[in-house]
This record gives structure tokens, C-alpha cells and sequence, in this order.
């Protein structure tokens, strides 16, 4: 019998030009809007625009890198004293995190940490958040339609999460055209995150129809889009595939789960100022071969086997291809974006059996197909760096 659940957004707004509708979309809310951007004040500029013609007040706030929990109790002294009715998330997986975190804290008392998995106390959130709209600027980390924001604590060496289906935004708000003007790197590396969060979700086991459908639809789009979009970033098909990939893998993400790849990056963003996309693109060929034998070693066909299969056969477009082509390919496709060995990030063997350590213990892990052990886990690092 077949059961799953699904949960996403309130609402999707996605297509070109659909950032003019922003002004609107917040005021249904309300009129005193916060706006949590990431560090480039001029990218937000046409959105404030449009938010004060549609009659609302505006405080901005600025996260730089991916958001500490330091940065989001400042947000959210600013967003409280701003009175705020709509908060608005702009920007990349970074600005969206925090502006769901602020969202979330608004309404619900206490401190950052006593929400916090792992290093906090975990406590629940109960009460409704402020209304909250993401809109991306980067197609990779789907967080515009995820109900978890993702924080650094550069005390503890690690990433955690702040987690609740109450904080799905209110509206997602999808414009490609955000994304035309995005350097070469930043494209490749977030759409590397955007497939490896399509692999990984439906490697899972945790997958369903729903997530399935989605993982199909993204793993297409990206696999025919990547490279063009890297090379010409003005090409708005390109552009619009990216979109939908990095939104369906996120969609997918929030009603699986991720795997070795995203357990990893936790404690490697969490210890080493080293970018997320980057650190997931390295890692991805080799946490693929690792899963692909550490399967294989438990003898006999596999659904995750079957499954790794078909993701070969969907980013090479042969039919006879199998899961050790889609190493090849990755590997392939992270060579030509220059992407660099996790050496570059200051990691080093010294630090292999820690980032194992925490690894283990993150819930990403927990979806990975196959349990990887530590010395496993230490071959994927060190092929990494």
C-alpha cells in the first residue's frame, strides 16, 4: 500500500518577472516588513522599491557568509524593535535561513539555542511564526520551501539546525531572472548543491512518489542545464531549468532525506570557512562511490543500487549506463568548474576522525542507503581534499 506525507509552502510563485508581485504578496500580511539579505545591500534595491510603492515600511538586515547564531540574535533584536509584521528572506540559502529563524523566533520565546538540535536543549517550536516569503536569488539550496534553517555555531565547530513544519514559509517566490547576473563560480557551485540535494533525496530511504517525481524532474532539468548555465549565464532556459531543479530538490529535501554528502558538510561549514556548495560539489563523486560499494559489499541487487542506476542513466543520457558512469560523469563535471580539493578550505587528515565524529551524529546521515563507517567514512575525506 502506498502512504507518504508531503508538506511545502503555503503558496509557489515561480516564473521570470515574478518578483514584480513581491510588493503585493508581503502587504496582504502586513505593512512593517523585514528584509534579511545577504551581504550586497544594491541587489536588494528593486525589491525595497517595490515593497515601499505597495505601501510598506522596510528594515533591512544583513547576514554576510552563512548565518551564525550570533548574527540571527541580532536579526532578531532589530526585527523585534522594528516591530515587524512580514518578514521577507532575499538572497541565497543563507539570507533565507535566517530570515526563517528570525520568523520563527518572533513569535516563540527564549533564546536561539534553546531551539537548537545537537548543541541546544531541542525545544519545539509551538506557535505560529511571523509570516515569512522567500525569494532566492541562487538556484541551489531549495530553502525557500524547506522547514529547517541551518546555523553555524563557530563555538561548538558545527552546523546545526532550528527545525519545525510551522516554519515552511508562507510563500515561496521563485524569479530565475534573480539569478542571471551570478558569477561563474557561485553558479557552478550552487548548482552542484541543487543536484546533490536531487541525488540524495532520492537515494533515500525515506523517498516517495512525491519526492520521486520531483528528483526525476530536477535530476533532468540539471543534467541538461549545468554546464550551459555555468558557461552562459545570460541563457534563460538555462536559467529557468536551474530554477526548478534547485526548487524541486528542495521540495524533495523536506519530505526525505539528504545523505553522507550533507552529513559531512555540517561539521566541515561548521569547522572551516569553506562555502556549502563547494564543500558538497567535492564531496559528491565520492560519497556516490563510497555508498556504491559499501552497497554492493552487502551482496545482491539493491533498491538504492537500482536507483544510483538510474541517476547515471539520467546525467549521461545512455541507457546502458550505471551507477560507477555517474562518478565519471560528477567527477568530470567538478574538473571543468574548477572546483577545489577541501584542502584549499585548511582541512587536513588531523581533522578526519572529528568531522567523522560529528557527522555521524547529524541527522542528514541518518539518510544516507547505506551506513558508512568511520574508515569509510575517512576514505570520502581524504579523496576529498
Amino acid at each position: 500500500m502506498i502512504q507518504f506525507d508531503f508538506a511545502t509552502a503555503q503558496r509557489l510563485v515561480f516564473g521570470a518577472g515574478t518578483l514584480q508581485q513581491s510588493g503585493k504578496i508581503a502587504a496582504e500580511f502586513g505593512r512593517r516588513v523585514f528584509v534579511v539579505i545577504g551581504a550586497n545591500m544594491e541587489r536588494v534595491e528593486p525589491l525595497l522599491c517595490l515593497l515601499q510603492k505597495a505601501g510598506c515600511k522596510t528594515s533591512t538586515f544583513s547576514v554576510e557568509g552563512e548565518p551564525t547564531i550570533a548574527q540571527v540574535q541580532s536579526g532578531l533584536k532589530q526585527a523585534r524593535k522594528f516591530n515587524s509584521d512580514v518578514v521577507v528572506g532575499f538572497g541565497g540559502g543563507s539570507a533565507i535561513d535566517a530570515g526563517k529563524a528570525i520568523a520563527a523566533l518572533m513569535t516563540n520565546e527564549g533564546e536561539v539555542l534553546d531551539y537548537l538540535e545537537v548543541i541546544g536543549q531541542g525545544k519545539k517550536i509551538s506557535q505560529v511564526p511571523l509570516p515569512f516569503i522567500a525569494i532566492p536569488t541562487t538556484a541551489g539550496t531549495g530553502a525557500e520551501v524547506t522547514r529547517n534553517a541551518v546555523l553555524s555555531s563557530p563555538e561548538h565547530g558545527i552546523k546545526v539546525s532550528l527545525r519545525s513544519l510551522l516554519m515552511l514559509p508562507r510563500v515561496a517566490l521563485v524569479d530565475p531572472e534573480l539569478t542571471y547576473n551570478l558569477p561563474r563560480a557561485l553558479t557552478a557551485s550552487t548548482g552542484l548543491d541543487a543536484l546533490t540535494q536531487l541525488i540524495e533525496s532520492y537515494i533515500s530511504p525515506q523517498a516517495n512518489l512525491l519526492t520521486d517525481m520531483f528528483c526525476r524532474e530536477g535530476l533532468m532539468r540539471a543534467s541538461r542545464s549545468l554546464r550551459r548555465v555555468v558557461d552562459h549565464g545570460h541563457d534563460r532556459d538555462a536559467r529557468e531549468d536551474m530554477a526548478l531543479a534547485s526548487l524541486y530538490g528542495g521540495l524533495a529535501l523536506a519530505n526525505a532525506k539528504l545523505g553522507a554528502v550533507h552529513g559531512l558538510a555540517a561539521p566541515i561549514g561548521g569547522m572551516f570557512t569553506a562555502p556549502h556548495g563547494a564543500v558538497c560539489a567535492r564531496l559528491l563523486p565520492c560519497v556516490v562511490q563510497a555508498n556504491v560499494r559499501a552497497l554492493k559489499e552487502k551482496g545482491g541487487s539493491s533498491e538504492p543500487l537500482r536507483r544510483y542506476d538510474e541517476i547515471a542513466q539520467m546525467l549521461t543520457g545512455y541507457a546502458n549506463a550505471s551507477a560507477p558512469d555517474s562518478v565519471v560523469w560528477l567527477g568530470g563535471l567538478c574538473r571543468e568548474f574548477n572546483i577545489p580539493p577541501l584542502s584549499e578550505y585548511g582541512l587536513h587528515t588531523s581533522s578526519f576522525d572529528d568531522i567523522a565524529t560529528k557527522a555521524a551524529r547529524s541527522s542528514s546521515m541518518q539518510g544516507n542507503p547505506v551506513k558508512l563507517n568511520a574508515s569509510q567514512l575517512r576514505e570520502v575525506l581524504e579523496k576529498a581534499v
